[in-house]
């Protein structure tokens, strides 16, 4: 019925009104009203035809659940597809699932189980995310290609799963991406630290296995938890020694083992990839290693525009000149310069001129 009235509000003028409470979880009540069609009789249009609506209230049986009465809604057209109906619920449904997903799901790691951390997460845009030119569109290709052919997977043996490493300097925007990635694919989130001190190599192992279908697992920092095989600096070893009760091969099993789980999506993040083994990052542990750096003249360019909309191609030119006249190339992330918008957020011009008050924000 909420579909109906959004797509063919103009078609009928007969309408009843649903008022809905929501309630926050501070105790704040706020209340809507939707206007949906009434009981009685009804005539849209839909691709084409004219659809008969009969939307018929039970007077005598009610919901326990709710209170309101039952209801029948018959839906009549002319014509012999029955696949007509089959699309009109199927968008109807779409919209309903929309109206549902209040945000993105981040599950924690607790005992054997995955739990839900927190609410649902504000999705965020994709498109709020700036990398360098091509990567993300590159990155979302992957993953969405992945996604739609499981069948091809299984026609040819291979094992169901894709992994991705994420590195580079902290601050340009690994994890922002695959969070806004994750409300992009309507995907939830299951968050892992392998320097957990409880996490042991069965654990892990079960964990991956049991991951919520339609998750990324993100393991952020992989770096932190293991030293490469090869580094044989002392101090290093020591700065390593005892962070983690899973071993290197645990989590290889875990990864790529007869074990692991299939329909899988995997990310890794790390500022430091020459800290890690490369047995970890081998082809069908890791199968897509993407570098994230320091911001570009691209970056400089599309976030000032993102930020300031209503400023000019040239604003968004000037300011990426200014900043590389200041700076060396390559040495200032996008968590910086979103920093240094946050405080000129209504006035691009004064971004522009107020260049030193980044720098003076540099370690």
């Amino acid at each position: 019925l909420h579909w109906i009235n959004a797509c063919a509000a103009s078609e009928t003028q007969h309408v009843s009104v649903e008022t809905v409470y929501q309630q926050s979880s501070g105790g704040k009540v706020s209340t809507r009203f939707r206007f949906v069609p009434g009981p009685g009789d009804h005539f849209i249009q839909y691709k084409g035809r004219w659809v008969r609506l009969h939307r018929d209230r039970d007077k005598q049986m009610v919901s326990l659940q709710h209170g309101s009465p039952f209801e029948t809604v018959t839906l009549t057209t002319v014509g012999r597809n029955a696949d007509y109906f089959s699309r009109m619920l199927d968008e109807a449904r779409t919209m309903a699932l929309q109206q549902m997903q209040s945000g993105t799901v981040v599950y924690q790691a607790v005992g054997h189980e995955w739990r839900q951390f927190g609410h649902p997460r504000r999705k965020r845009p994709l498109q709020s995310v700036i990398l360098d030119e091509g990567i993300q569109e590159c990155l979302v290709t992957d993953v969405r290609e992945f996604i739609s052919t499981s069948s091809w997977y299984v026609d040819r043996g291979i094992p169901y799963r894709r992994g991705y490493l994420l590195y580079g300097p902290p601050g340009c925007g690994k994890s922002s991406f695959i969070t806004a990635l994750a409300s992009e694919l309507d995907y939830g989130i299951c968050m892992l630290s392998l320097s957990e001190q409880t996490l042991t190599d069965d654990r892990l192992q079960h964990l991956l296995n049991v991951a919520p279908l339609e998750t990324i697992i993100l393991l952020e920092d992989v770096d932190a938890a293991f030293i490469n095989r090869e580094e044989q600096h002392p101090d290093m070893r020591m700065a390593y020694s005892g962070l983690t009760h899973v071993t290197f091969s645990g989590l290889l099993n875990a990864v790529d083992g007869v074990a692991s789980s299939d329909a899988r999506l995997l990310f890794m993040t790390t500022n430091y990839i020459n800290r890690l083994d490369a047995a970890l990052i081998r082809p069908g542990r890791v199968d897509v290693k993407q570098y994230v750096g320091y911001c570009s003249d691209y970056q400089l360019k599309t976030m000032f525009s993102r930020f300031y909309p209503n400023a000019s191609p040239v604003q968004a030119v000037a300011f990426q000149r200014k900043v590389r006249d200041r700076y060396p190339t390559d040495s200032i992330s996008a968590a910086q310069v979103q920093g240094y918008f946050l405080m000129h957020k209504y006035d691009a011009g004064s971004a522009i001129e107020n260049i030193d008050k980044l720098l003076k924000k540099q370690p």
